[in-house]
């Protein structure tokens, strides 16, 4: 995504712009900047670069990169977008959705101890196996939100599921 407006006034330093530190003491024309705020439309307190910079930080995207010249012509904000955001479909939504819920239920199921799969079709109440396999299990392994007890025997006969550390993160975020 790319904003482009005219640029912010020459006492601010781009330096200053990238640390958040971007303090405006003057109006490039000051009756549109107080008509703007008796609108509602700005705030005049300097703090949208500090919050753009905060929650991008906080959300795990990549750091925004500001540009201007060195008369203020123009300042141009670059936000990156996150390496984890893919645009999906209705459809392919609304699966993720089920899927999630799905996954969440299994790793409440497997808060408290390791299960193996036979205690886990009891525990969530499904008859169906390749069901539990297909929409439960598998996302819950392919997310590394579930780990097996023992990895180097996927087949064995003493097979457990736990939550994984990146689980029990998941799981603590959503109580």
């Amino acid at each position: 995504m790319v904003l482009s407006f005219p640029g912010p006034d020459r006492s601010i330093r781009l330096s200053d712009l990238q640390a958040g530190k971007a303090v405006s003491r003057r109006y490039r024309n000051r009756r549109i900047g107080e008509f703007l705020k008796e609108l509602d439309l700005t705030e005049g307190r300097s703090t949208g670069v500090p919050k753009i910079l905060r929650v991008m930080k906080a959300n795990g995207s990549p750091k925004p990169k500001f540009e201007s010249d060195d008369e203020r012509s123009y300042f141009l904000i670059k936000l990156p977008i996150h390496a984890g955001f893919t645009v999906k479909s209705k459809a392919e939504e609304q699966v993720t959705e089920q899927v999630t819920e799905q996954v969440e239920r299994l790793m409440i199921a497997l808060a408290e101890q390791p299960l193996n799969t036979k205690a886990l079709l009891s525990t969530l109440k499904i008859k169906h196996r390749p069901t539990f396999l297909q929409n439960y299990l598998q996302p819950a392994l392919q997310q590394s939100l579930v780990e097996m007890t023992e990895p180097d025997s996927p087949r064995s006969p003493t097979q457990k599921y736990q939550l994984s550390t990146k689980g029990k993160l998941v799981l603590e975020g959503k109580r």
